[in-house]
């Protein structure tokens, strides 16, 4: 188990997809609501050592980062002032950020990179609106996406249609969209209360994962959307993200305000069995970042607003610091 000790809280953790060990955190200062952020580059050893690489100083908060799926610099981050930030980490520290895409009219709290058209990216925001950015197109957005009532709080690529993602907000929905079609292609009433996260399973496109601040975690296929399939309760506090596994197609990932981080065996609700594998309790304050390392099986990081981010294996038992 390793530990690595931010500035602020901490909002966001990705592994980049090019080097293994590599990870990038989004923070802000004061709890993201005032204040300065710090985007940190890690680097864990194969012994456990941890040096920061990199870091790259804010007027506001950041609330989330994303690696680009085409060069192994590059990263994305989403502001509180609503700005998109893009840093090259093969510049110099005063060449940084290279571009700051102002579109959002209120914070931009999520940003994801095209795992297949690889120039592509998208943000949303406050502003309840998603848009789509073109790295080779940097002076503007290529189109923004209407339809929710409220914050869109975060957009995720579908890892198998590259021109698909899902968009979820606080109005409760969950939308559908299509690069290809001028609205949403499906709208889901995934939850009775604003819905922060939402995931595609890997390896079946039909299968989403949504988590609320009702406190559950719902599954849900596309193809008879009219009713979830199953709800993992377990968390005492808002669910803030859910992540399916990129190794296995039944683990799923989830982190709350509960401060805790739990991994899930979908495969076990079809046997009447305890989906729930596995629960950490190494944070003091609300877990808000979490994500699996595609380079290394078994490999989770979860980040905090205790400012503290943990990387560990799936089969690793931990006590509390």
């Amino acid at each position: 188990m390793v530990r690595c000790k931010t500035r602020f809280s901490a909002f966001a953790v990705k592994f980049s997809p090019f080097k293994d060990g590599r990870l990038a955190v989004a923070t802000g200062q004061n709890f993201g609501v005032v204040g300065n952020g710090r985007l940190h580059v890690f680097e864990v050893a194969p012994n456990g050592m941890v040096q920061e690489v990199a870091g790259f100083d804010t007027n506001d908060g950041l609330f989330d980062c994303a690696w680009s799926e085409e060069n192994e610099n590059v990263l994305v981050t989403a502001c509180g002032d609503g700005s998109i930030k893009i840093y090259d980490l093969a510049l110099p520290l005063q060449a940084n950020p290279v571009r700051a895409l102002r579109e959002h009219t209120k914070e931009c709290c999520c940003v994801s990179w095209n795992p297949t058209k690889r120039d592509l990216f998208l943000s949303s925001g406050w502003d309840d609106s998603v848009k789509l950015w073109s790295m080779g197109q940097p002076s503007q957005s290529l189109r923004t996406f209407r339809g929710h009532t409220y914050c869109v709080y975060q957009v995720a690529w579908n890892p198998q249609a590259a021109d698909v993602f899902l968009s979820a907000s606080g109005d409760s929905l969950v939308k559908i969209w299509d690069l290809r079609q001028p609205g949403p292609t499906l709208t889901i009433k995934a939850h009775g209360t604003e819905v922060l996260t939402a995931d595609w399973n890997k390896y079946n496109d039909c299968v989403l994962a949504t988590g609320s601040v009702d406190q559950s975690i719902k599954l849900w296929d596309v193809r008879n959307p009219s009713r979830e399939i199953s709800t993992l309760v377990g968390h005492r506090g808002v669910v803030r993200k859910v992540l399916f596994s990129p190794h296995s197609e039944s683990v799923l990932a989830s982190s709350s305000y509960d401060m805790t981080v739990k991994l899930w065996d979908v495969a076990a609700l079809s046997r009447n069995a305890n989906p729930l594998l596995c629960s950490w309790e190494h944070h003091t304050e609300f877990v808000q970042g979490l994500d699996f390392s595609m380079l290394r099986e078994g490999l989770m990081a979860s980040a905090s607003w205790d400012e503290f981010v943990y990387l560990w294996t799936q089969d690793q038992q931990m006590a509390r610091p």
